[in-house]
């Protein structure tokens, strides 16, 4: 199916407003380009620590929205602008022109898939549960990964370095807890290597249903991996379920940031001897995380490091 495409233009200071008003006409989806500065809060809510560069704020929105060819789209627009002279009475709406243009129905959430293949970390093969094992990878550990909308194939510098670490140190009586379990890949691993129970925590819906869908793929069973969704930052009730004092390894994979105000938290998960393994941590952000994890009391073992990115693995 082909789509009609609408961009209109208008400004920062509108653009909440306009994209209301074009929700209340039943347009659904709206998708909005500015180059506003990203708050720290939208900044922790990403996975990545170094952020594009982008121009300058100039004031300027783009709000696109798509309609099929079979809706009446003349009646529509004129409503649309209708609304927007009448929006300008109190706010500066801009030029509020419209273009149009077609795209073809694509299948975003999967059309990804052409670009991720299987791959090798050390002796072990991550492989989408679309593709076959090749005959020179028999005798590798072997894990399927469809990630989908969450986060972790492996690929990236940091789960390599929790996953180098994870291995190291887990033993066939360890209780694992990843917290932002993505894609539940770390977990899952951690049983694999012989760790005797898992639970993964995220704030991300799509994470939780991801996890699921791969331990499945991995024939894991729910009584090995428990997954929740919850802040262990903020939400006392997701640390009373998760559990004081029981886990032998803590995983996080985050942001510096967020692994500054986490730590100290977490230290009431783990036992006494209990292993924190941090990982996605910029090298400038190395001393930062140090910090925090010794402030909380913990022993720093090793630090360690792959490309520009570092991990603190420490003990309590």
């Amino acid at each position: 199916m082909r789509w009609n495409r609408f961009r209109l233009k208008t400004t920062t200071e509108a653009e909440d407003l306009v994209s209301s008003m074009l929700m209340d006409l039943g347009i659904q989806g709206v998708e909005i380009e500015d180059n506003v500065p990203l708050t720290q809060a939208d900044r922790e809510q990403m996975f990545v620590d170094i952020l594009p560069e982008t121009k300058p704020d100039d004031g300027v929105a783009y709000l696109s929205f798509y309609l099929s060819e079979e809706e009446t789209t003349e009646s529509l627009l004129e409503q649309v602008r209708t609304e927007l002279l009448e929006m300008a009475s109190y706010v500066d709406v801009g030029a509020g022109t419209i273009e149009e243009s077609q795209t073809e129905d694509l299948d975003w959430v999967n059309n990804w898939k052409q670009y991720f293949h299987q791959f090798c970390i050390d002796d072990i093969l991550i492989i989408p549960s679309w593709e076959d094992v090749k005959p020179e990878d028999d005798g590798k550990l072997v894990i399927h990964i469809d990630p989908g909308t969450a986060f972790g194939t492996g690929m990236h510098e940091t789960t390599q370095l929790c996953i180098r670490q994870i291995r190291k140190y887990v033993t066939g009586q360890s209780r694992i807890l990843d917290v932002g379990c993505g894609s539940g890949i770390l977990g899952m691993l951690a049983l694999k290597f012989g760790a005797a129970y898992a639970v993964g925590t995220d704030l991300d819906p799509c994470a939780i249903e991801a996890t699921h869908e791969n331990m499945e793929v991995n024939g894991i069973r729910g009584e090995q991996y428990e997954v929740l969704i919850g802040n262990l930052i903020t939400d006392p009730k997701i640390r009373e379920q998760v559990g004081f004092g029981k886990y032998d390894l803590v995983v996080a994979n985050i942001l510096a940031d967020v692994l500054v105000e986490l730590t100290p938290v977490i230290v009431e998960q783990m036992k006494d001897g209990g292993i924190y393994i941090t990982s996605g941590i910029i090298d400038t952000k190395e001393q930062t995380v140090v910090e925090a994890v010794e402030k909380a009391g913990l022993k720093v073992l090793e630090v360690t490091c792959q490309g520009e990115w570092v991990s603190v693995t420490a003990q309590k």
